[in-house]
């Protein structure tokens, strides 16, 4: 199947031949559903903490912060293009000389043209868009109110004008503050200064497409001693590239490897769960995840601190107690009770699952067995009540070997043919906001490797095109999907609050994005 100079390009990637073929072996035999047990619900795996815990863990992480390090990891690999996909097909299909923008809305319920249109002011880069505009149209104050908004968007998305949808979404203008505007990226160093600051350091790791690396550090540069003197904090940055090593190879719909014209092999970036080999080179005690687009606000920025911090602070303290009892399997010396506590630890505190036979194993099994499950990276995630948006969610799942843990699923990983599953998906009441805080490290301070607690099943296989021909590609087990699979897991409830992502342009107009806004 594969000749020399497909082996030279496999082995130039960072792959192996049988990395390869084994890939085209998950195409050809499919991955199954994930099989899920129960959604994870307020007290069937989610926690809802009492403003006396969540005071408790925040200070609890407040007094060990200088004694840690922290670091933020920030995925920020993708361009702004998909915030701007309806404008895009607004300006493909809309024909002013034949309708209305009113009657291109009504007869397409283009609702988002319209809320674009009537916020249109109330975006950051409003201003900046509208002086280019009329400076690039001699006739401006000519045009009708229709037409001034069509060269509006044109403008902003054009090519040869300011190609917004270009940007990386990272350096986009997310927020108007008198004076400037604020992009995501800036966003989180501020953000980062409130919880993830150690000993007056703040540690922040981005992931980015290379080709923009230029365009970070030429922002950092101009916005690095502003940010530093209004936090009082020193910043220490670190950008990465998802790895060649990590792309997957593309097949045609007859499973053959898929080729460009000249015969080159196609491959393509295996999505995020790519970034746990990223996340496998940080080296940090606590490691709060959370997503470029995520961001709000300075006034609101306070209140999601205080969250980071509150799950920070479960982390600590889950951490301290899983030291202990990893120190005591070690001695090998204990009583049937010391087991029990560990077990009930483990089931209670970490939402293990211990097998129902447990009782009957000898005792040096039993400890095996405890040291596999409780020496595991742990995560604590922040989960919003569901409000409709897509994503993953929080479920008890049942592996082929029945064992029963709590996961964070995509929809595209339930069989949504069967009703039983399908149903249960429908019950979940809370949705995943990509609001991690990690604990890498084991007893012994070492960072476990992250790249062993992967669940290889959980990978996706989806239908994409190339140059109008169709294929199959190949995404690795999702970062806080199955890439995390195989860790010990709490899920915490968070306000809603916490959550605002920006998918699409309009994102921009509300209220957690917006300065002025109650």
């Amino acid at each position: 199947m594969f000749s020399k100079k497909d082996i030279i390009q496999i082995e130039k990637k960072g792959l192996t031949l049988k990395k390869v073929q084994a890939q085209i072996q998950v195409f050809r035999n499919g991955l199954p559903f994930v099989n899920i047990k129960e959604a994870a619900t307020i007290g069937n795996g989610i926690l809802k903490l009492k403003k006396e815990e969540e005071t408790y863990f925040t200070n609890l992480f407040e007094s060990n912060r200088n004694k840690v390090t922290l670091l933020k990891f920030v995925p920020a690999s993708g361009a702004a293009t998909r915030m701007f996909k309806f404008l895009f097909e607004f300006l493909k299909e809309y024909d002013p000389e034949k309708e209305s923008i009113n009657a291109y809305i009504n007869r397409n319920k283009a609702m988002n043209i319209m809320l674009f249109l009537v916020g249109m002011e109330k975006f950051p880069f409003y201003n900046e868009v509208h002086h280019k505009t009329k400076s690039r149209l001699s006739n401006y104050e000519k045009l009708s109110n229709r037409e001034q908004q069509l060269e509006f968007i044109k403008t902003m998305l054009d090519e040869e004008f300011l190609n917004l949808s270009h940007y990386p979404k990272g350096l986009l203008p997310f927020h108007a503050y008198k004076g400037h505007n604020a992009s995501a990226f800036e966003e989180h160093l501020f953000e980062a200064a409130l919880y993830a600051v150690s000993n007056g350091k703040a540690n922040l790791h981005f992931t980015i497409s290379e080709k923009h690396q230029h365009k970070f550090d030429g922002e950092y540069k101009r916005i690095a001693q502003i940010v530093e003197n209004k936090t009082q904090t020193q910043f220490n940055l670190s950008f990465s590239f998802q790895k060649e090593s990590t792309d997957t190879i593309a097949v045609t719909p007859d499973y053959e490897p898929l080729r460009e014209e000249g015969g080159r092999l196609v491959f393509r970036p295996a999505g995020h769960g790519a970034l746990i080999e990223n996340l496998n080179d940080q080296n940090a005690d606590v490691i709060f995840l959370k997503n470029i687009d995520n961001v709000v606000v300075f006034k609101y920025e306070k209140e999601v601190a205080y969250y980071k911090k509150t799950l920070a602070g479960m982390l600590l303290e889950v951490q301290k107690s899983a030291f202990k009892y990893m120190q005591l399997l070690d001695t090998n010396v204990l009583s049937e009770n010391d087991l029990v506590e560990i077990a009930q630890f483990l089931s209670n505190k970490l939402n293990v699952f211990i097998s129902s036979e447990f009782e009957k194993y000898s005792t040096k099994y039993q400890v095996e067995y405890l040291r596999e499950k409780l020496n595991r990276p742990i995560r604590v995630c922040g989960m919003v009540k569901n409000e409709g948006e897509p994503g993953g969610g929080p479920f008890w799942i049942k592996d082929e070997s029945s064992n029963i843990s709590l996961q964070i699923v995509e929809s595209a990983q339930i069989d949504k043919k069967n009703k039983m599953q399908k149903n249960i998906m429908k019950n979940a009441t809370h949705f995943n906001p990509v609001d991690l805080v990690c604990g890498m490290k084991n007893y012994k301070g070492e960072t476990f490797d992250l790249l062993k607690f992967v669940d290889a099943k959980t990978a996706f296989i989806t239908d994409k095109t190339k140059s109008g021909k169709s294929l199959k590609a190949l995404e690795l087990p999702g970062l806080w999907n199955g890439a995390m699979g195989n860790w010990n897991t709490i899920f915490v409830e968070v306000p809603l609050l916490t959550f605002n992502p920006v998918k699409t342009i309009n994102d921009l107009l509300k209220a957690p994005h917006q300065i002025n806004a109650s």
